[in-house]
């Protein structure tokens, strides 16, 4: 008898600013090594966003139709064979890199330890590499899927993703013991980093953000000190409390008004670490005044190994980070949840959906 093949719902830009309900082929699990995930929740990202309003981002441009999304957990539905680590009804959260198979020969990226630059790699709803898990079921390798402990709830969990970016934003900087820094944008990756930041031992975080209601968050996150930039002016405020400067300025808005503050306040030798994605293709810096005061510049890609420790600091009782899930929607409803994030509409800072229906 025939194999009945079986479907599913899936969401997918169909033009700027345009999602509308699909269906396609539920995945098989086709090597060995790979997973069978049951999703479950699904957040909403900055990146994302960019696909949505933009088309691209950079020279990754969107080939309509097409589905986003890349922050995920669910259920662990099957395994292949030589899957060790998962069993069926296990809950997980996703690492949307795909990097070389190890059956493969490794890239010279990943055979150096990064597979966050790796060549051959594949991102789950990057236009180019890989579909995204605004859908019911997923099919990834072992390797980037991690056990969700129990006391974790789903909502939760999607936000590792973005905070194991933000532990290695602060592993890509000096040692934070005795630091001061600068998180300039308080959106979801700033604030997943002032959080790491704080628990590594910065002395002092000054955040700014556009919108009041995240310098708020900002405060919750661990920020000592927040200020508008469309309300006052950053650097000055900034050097009247640090006159020498500050140590390091992690720039997560991807704005060059942002950038061009950092390389203001950081005092000689310090650090402009760039993780924020800029909507243009091109940004600049005063080079003058990056050379006198020989500042290092750091651009990070994502995660490279943090998954791990970003789920340590969710399961940790005396890290607060349930203040970044603002909004919450069903499925079928995943237009509303992007048009809100795209305008930052309604206080938002971090909107999930529910593709499983459990939370």
């Amino acid at each position: 008898m025939r194999k009945k093949t079986q479907s599913m719902k899936t969401m997918n830009l169909t033009g700027l600013k345009q999602i509308k309900a699909g269906s396609s082929m539920k995945p098989e699990i086709g090597k060995n090594n790979e997973v069978l995930v049951k999703l479950n929740t699904v957040g909403v990202c900055g990146s994302d966003v960019h696909y949505y309003a933009a088309g691209n981002i950079g020279d990754q441009v969107v080939d309509f139709p097409f589905r986003p999304g890349h922050e995920c957990a669910g259920t662990v539905e099957s395994t292949g064979e030589a899957v060790a680590r998962l069993k069926p009804g296990d809950r997980v959260v996703i690492d949307p890199l795909i990097p070389c198979d190890p059956g493969d020969d490794a890239c010279d990226q990943c055979a150096a330890g990064r597979e966050n630059t790796c060549r051959k790699q594949r991102f789950l709803g990057c236009p180019g590499q890989a579909e995204g898990c605004l859908c019911e079921y997923i099919v990834m390798p072992e390797t980037s899927c991690y056990r969700i402990p129990g006391a974790i709830p789903f909502d939760r969990a999607v936000l590792a993703e973005p905070l194991s970016i933000g532990c290695y934003t602060i592993r890509q900087s000096i040692p934070m013991e005795g630091a001061t820094v600068a998180v300039f944008g308080s959106g979801p990756i700033g604030l997943s980093t002032i959080i790491p930041a704080c628990l590594k031992g910065a002395e002092k975080i000054y955040a700014t953000d556009k919108l009041d209601y995240r310098l708020d968050a900002a405060i919750l996150a661990g920020a000592e000190w927040t200020g508008n930039p469309d309300k006052l002016e950053v650097a000055p405020e900034i050097l009247s409390r640090e006159p020498t400067g500050v140590d390091v300025v992690f720039e997560c808005c991807g704005q060059q008004e942002a950038i061009d503050q950092a390389v203001e306040i950081l005092k000689p030798g310090g650090r402009l670490i760039l993780v924020g994605i800029p909507r243009e293709n091109r940004i600049s810096f005063n080079i003058s005044s990056i050379r006198r005061k020989e500042l290092a510049i750091i651009n990070v890609r994502r995660q490279n190994g943090c998954m791990e420790e970003a789920i340590g600091l969710l399961e940790n009782p005396d890290v607060n980070i349930d203040f970044m899930i603002t909004h919450r929607f069903g499925f079928e409803d995943t237009g509303k949840a992007f048009e809100l994030v795209d305008s930052y509409s309604d206080n938002v800072i971090k909107a999930v959906i529910h593709a499983g229906g459990v939370k």
